[in-house]
């Protein structure tokens, strides 16, 4: 009698029912040749729990209990039950190196894309979520209604700090409230943090005096995580309310750690999520944007980029639709997606940027409705005459957006909506 090898089908229960306290992972696989679908979906369960390749001889009777289960099978689709003692309490680290971690390296599946997460009560009251979320914003800004505006100075990189910050004078005066740094400027030769960051203070105090509005920016502290903590009390000392993360690239554990420094502060989190579609393009492995996006907000960024389904970045308009739901509703109850109830978990706003301009903006709002932030950077510094009136064709383009105006209508009386349309109507980008 030949002795039994693995165990990997004990990782599969058709008739488990999962517990209130699981977490539920939806997956989508491709077995390898001459794998069955049974044998490969025991095997992501196995590896992303307690399992290894063969049997053991001694086996403590906890594993059985906490041993994840693939309970439901729907062609290429599975999920699987992971029970809460799996996990460390408010430790996003370790959630992924199990559910998102050797089993992408698994020589049995050819292709595996983790999809959602549904994340039980218990395991979310271990996370603190959004410290300001979109009231924070919203009351931050005195905006009660339309959407944030932004704009990143463009080219991305390459002005002195002094350049930097007259660009973002002209984007405060021509109506806009935020300016942005690019996802790969923080402190160069050229373009000194601390020196961008006080030019850019002076500037601001100035145009919101000259306005009456608030304005204010999204600078970038990416870096080792000690260096972010000195330059987020660099930001709340000269009164600036926001500071802007890499989150992928910095990783979970340091954007746990600036989410309680931040908090701390009293900054909102801006997520930039530079590197996501490394892991995410693909639609038949990695990770999805969606679940990216949910657990961005698990651990409490305030806002993150989401797409636009119109601009010059993948997203189709049922994905960035699906991510604005997940950042901004208290409960997800339908759809193709897991089942969500975030508790206290505020919500955070969806961010849609890459390639807009004013004649994109009604698509883009009757896609995401007003709670977002529009991050338009080319298509106002692009404008014809400048950058303020580039952001003032935005503004005007949202104000007719908000009335239900068609924008050649409302350019009659407004020229600088008039002269965006005239140079890229409503040009796509690819």
């Amino acid at each position: 009698m030949t002795a039994k090898i693995d165990w990997y089908n004990e990782f599969v229960d058709f008739n488990y029912t999962p517990a209130k306290d699981d977490l539920i992972c939806l997956y989508y696989f491709e077995p390898a040749k001459g794998i069955t679908e049974k044998e490969a979906i025991g095997r992501i369960a196995s590896e992303s729990s307690a399992g290894t390749w063969t049997t053991l001889h001694d086996l403590p009777p906890r594993v059985e209990k906490i041993k994840a289960r693939a309970f439901e099978l729907n062609g290429k689709y599975v999920k699987i039950a992971y029970p809460i003692d799996l996990w460390e309490p408010g430790n996003a680290p370790q959630l992924l190196s199990g559910i998102a971690g050797n089993i992408f390296g698994m020589k049995a599946l050819r292709n595996l894309r983790l999809i959602d997460l549904s994340f039980p009560r218990q395991y979310i009251k271990s996370f603190k979520g959004p410290g300001q979320g979109i009231e924070g914003i919203r009351s931050l800004l005195k905006i009660k209604e339309r959407p944030i505006t932004g704009a990143v100075p463009k080219p991305k990189i390459g002005f002195s700090a002094a350049e930097h910050a007259d660009v973002a004078y002209e984007t405060w005066m021509g109506g806009f409230d935020l300016v942005k740094d690019d996802e790969n400027l923080t402190s160069t030769s050229f373009n000194r943090f601390e020196d961008r960051l006080m030019r850019m203070a002076k500037l601001r105090d100035k145009a919101e005096k000259e306005t009456g509005e608030e304005k204010d920016a999204l600078l970038n502290i990416t870096g080792e995580t000690k260096e972010m903590i000195r330059k987020a009390k660099l930001l709340h000392d000269s009164g600036w309310r926001f500071a802007m993360i890499d989150v992928v690239t910095c990783g979970t554990a340091s954007v746990q750690t600036m989410r309680d420094e931040c908090g701390d502060l009293g900054l909102a989190i801006h997520a930039h999520r530079a590197m996501h579609a490394a892991f995410d393009r693909n639609p038949r492995h990695g990770l999805s944007m969606y679940f990216l996006a949910k657990l961005m907000r698990l651990i409490g960024v305030d806002e993150i980029h989401s797409g636009t389904a119109i601009g010059k970045l993948v997203g189709s308009k049922k994905e960035v639709t699906q991510i604005a739901r997940v950042l901004r509703d208290y409960k997800i109850e339908d759809g193709d997606m897991l089942s969500q109830d975030w508790g206290s978990i505020k919500p955070a706003l969806p961010v849609s940027s890459g390639g807009l301009h004013p004649g994109l903006i009604p698509s883009v709002m009757s896609i995401l409705g007003n709670d977002c932030t529009l991050l338009v950077s080319g298509g106002i510094h692009g404008h014809p005459e400048g950058t303020r009136a580039g952001a003032k064709a935005v503004m005007q383009a949202i104000e007719a957006s908000m009335d239900g105006t068609d924008l050649n209508e409302f350019a009659i009386k407004n020229k600088e909506l008039k002269q965006a349309l005239g140079k890229w109507e409503y040009y796509r980008p690819k």
